[in-house]
């Protein structure tokens, strides 16, 4: 008896030793984690998913190196000893390593399937709820939202009733309601959709689409059709909101490369068939200057700015002097000219820079989108865009109402006879506005290298929209290239979807058409006598 008596002691002693054990893996959250880690390099994959469900529970700084370089694939471990090692040609020590290094041939690869790495993204990010910088925790949760295991979802609770920062508290909040969907009690589901629904967010959207179609309970469905009515609703203004700022952007392209022409052939009413072949060369300006500045690319496309007007500018008095002078009042003769020209330019940079597309780096401060929401985002090349489109528009106007030059291109746009004869070098005005539009061209071309790549052929694309745009708001009229420019861009961005690009240029055109049939000097006519030379 007093045997059995002593073996009862110590398996109530053994008992009591296990029920401590957590206790004593809080006070030594080291020894625990090294514990679970180092069964890493002889676990099974359905065992390691355990293992590292586990591992993202600690607080620990290295379980996200651990799970990165896990998931990068660069996770070794020692064959004798279990130790965990970051590379294996200069192996790094992690976890439980008692040596700097291990030899090489000693270390195998920790090896993951597609359901490890599948389930180690969002384990990953829910280390980084730690994170003392709010936009890293808050962009932590937000990864976390419908992908959170159910072993981290106690974590998930302390982190949100502890969180202090409101972006993070609701993008914590809407995660752990992306898990409670699946929650046995129908209260708590419904709750759930009720705080999932103020959130715009296609991801949300298609999580509820998905749980409607798995859901049994009568409340529980009628709330999820309530709250996917909502956000289907809400996606579709913003779709809108999305269309519209696209318009917006493709209306700024058109307004950098009509707002030029709309100055040349208001003052000189010459069909220039050679603007786009402007816009080109500063597109090419742009390129050349990365490549003089391959250290500095932030600030290149500032410098290609002033340089593709510069070159576009000097190409187009050249172009002025030495053939347009010699055909005004010839418009189909100078047609023909300026179409030759085009074509001449196009094969000299075809000459120097081959045919080939050229790629034009895009800066940081380029790069990337402003995330409004799940459901709407605007990319920063666009924006640019739209505000450089506005700043080119307003120094133009500036330019022509408060300068000494722009008071004399008006009197020639007005009355060439009467300017000449109020002593205006009408052939010096009509020079230096040959040259301002060119150059006004070339700096479209510093936009459009942001958008496309850069071609021989990237004039071409533009110019008949130039001259839609700059007969449909009125020959000289730079309010009126300004409406017509962002009507086309938004016309054409919401017909496009409906009837396709073909199709959508046809039908503006069209239009357009019949409206000079209308009002045969467009939207608005510049006031003047237009008394011919």
């Amino acid at each position: 008896m007093k045997l059995l008596f002593a073996l009862l002691l110590a398996l109530m002693a053994v008992g009591a030793g296990a029920a401590e054990s957590p206790d004593t893996a809080t006070d030594e959250p080291a020894a625990t984690f090294e514990a679970v880690a180092l069964g890493l390099g002889s676990a099974s994959f359905r065992e390691k998913t355990a293992l590292v469900e586990r591992l993202a529970g600690f607080a620990d700084p290295r379980v996200p190196v651990l799970l990165e370089t896990l998931l990068a694939g660069d996770l070794y471990a020692d064959a004798t000893t279990g130790a965990l090692y970051i590379g294996k040609a200069d192996p790094a020590p992690l976890v439980g390593a008692t040596e700097a290094s291990a030899p090489p041939d000693k270390l195998r690869k920790v090896i993951t399937n597609n359901s490890l790495r599948s389930a180690l993204r969002p384990l990953i990010a829910a280390t980084r709820l730690r994170d003392p910088d709010p936009e890293v925790r808050a962009r932590a949760a937000r990864t976390l939202i419908g992908e959170v295991p159910l072993a981290l979802t106690p974590t998930l609770e302390q982190v949100t009733a502890t969180e202090q920062h409101s972006e993070v508290r609701q993008a914590l909040r809407t995660a752990l309601a992306s898990v409670q969907l699946a929650d046995a009690d129908p209260g708590v589901r419904i709750a759930a959709v009720r705080e999932l629904a103020d959130n715009s967010d296609k991801q949300i959207l298609t999580l509820l689409e998905q749980r409607a179609r798995q859901e049994q309970e009568a409340d529980v469905s009628a709330a999820l059709a309530e709250a996917i009515a909502a956000l289907q609703a809400r996606e579709k203004w913003f779709a809108f909101f999305g269309d519209l700022f696209f318009g917006l952007s493709l209306g700024s392209v058109l307004l950098l490369a009509a707002v030029g022409l709309a100055i040349t052939f208001g003052v000189m009413g010459v069909i220039n068939m050679a603007h786009g072949e402007m816009i080109m060369l500063g597109a090419y300006t742009t390129y050349v200057v990365q490549l003089l500045m391959p250290e500095h690319i932030e600030l290149s496309l500032l410098v290609a700015v002033p340089a593709a007007f510069l070159v576009s500018g000097l190409v187009g008095i050249a172009i002025e002097r030495g053939v347009i002078r010699f055909l005004y009042g010839r418009p189909l003769e100078t047609l023909l000219a300026t179409f030759g020209i085009s074509l001449v330019l196009q094969q000299l940079v075809r000459t120097i820079f081959s045919p080939l597309n050229k790629s034009v780096i895009t800066p940081d401060w380029l790069s990337g989108s402003w995330q409004i929401n799940g459901m709407l985002s605007l990319t920063y090349n666009r924006l640019y865009i739209i505000l450089f489109a506005l700043a080119v528009l307003v120094t133009l106007v500036g330019l022509l109402r408060k300068t000494p030059i722009g008071l004399q291109m008006r009197a020639v746009t007005q009355n060439r006879a009467m300017a000449s004869s109020m002593g205006i070098r009408t052939g010096r005005v009509d020079a230096l506005t040959f040259g301002l539009g060119s150059g006004v061209a070339g700096i479209a071309g510093v936009a459009l290298s942001q958008l496309t790549n850069v071609g021989p052929n990237l004039g071409q694309s533009y110019i008949i929209d130039s001259f839609l745009v700059v007969v449909f708001g009125g020959v000289g009229n730079l309010f009126g290239t300004f409406v017509a420019a962002m009507s086309l861009g938004v016309v054409t961005k919401f017909a496009e979807p409906l009837v396709g690009a073909v199709l959508a240029k046809i039908l503006i055109l069209v239009f357009v058409i019949l409206f000079i049939q209308w009002r045969p000097r467009g939207l608005f006519a510049l006031k003047g006598r237009f008394v011919e030379d």
